[in-house]
């Protein structure tokens, strides 16, 4: 297991295929399907190739992607924090999903920032992207909360919807 960046309650560390079980979990939230979309992931198996296609694919083609996030403790996954190159976006986009059990504990928050704070330092990437749905003001105040600034609404290529548009750096 490789840990990328550790805050003071949780370890981020890459996705692995054994991870496949909370992935399918987080991926099919109601959260995550109606602020993020459908990934059209339903089993284990589908979810295990997510995980090698997209995130570990990521990892390969950019350097980073998303990451597990885990508390410490007790070590249970609770999300998925990093960054996503996205087409239509100039930077890299901080993204991040937790599970509903864990909603309203500030690990978004914590998350973010500390992939802002690893992504700026360590991997030299002064600006960042950020998006969310235009109806997820939850996730618009944990941005703002950690230095992005507002810069409209954006149409990216293959989403349906318009998304707000974050900008730091």
């Amino acid at each position: 297991m490789v840990t990328v960046l550790e805050t003071e309650r949780l370890v981020l560390r890459e996705v692995e295929e054994a991870d496949a079980p909370f992935v399918l979990e987080l991926l099919n939230s109601p959260g995550f399907l109606e602020n993020i979309g459908d990934r059209g992931v339903r089993t284990e198996d589908e979810a295990r190739g997510y995980i090698v296609e997209r995130v570990i694919g990521s990892y390969r083609q950019h350097g980073f992607g998303m990451w597990l996030t885990i508390q410490k403790l007790d070590q249970t996954a609770v999300g998925l924090a990093g960054l996503v190159k996205r087409e239509g976006l100039e930077t890299p986009d901080v993204g991040y999903a937790f599970a509903p059990r864990v909603w309203g504990q500030g690990y978004a928050q914590e998350a973010a920032a500390g992939v802002l704070a690893h992504a700026q330092g360590k991997m030299g990437l002064q600006k960042l992207a950020a998006i969310t749905t235009l109806e997820n003001f939850a996730s618009m105040a944990v941005l703002r909360k950690i230095g992005f600034v507002y810069q409209g609404t954006i149409q990216l290529p293959g989403i349906d919807r318009e998304s707000t548009h974050f900008t730091v750096g």
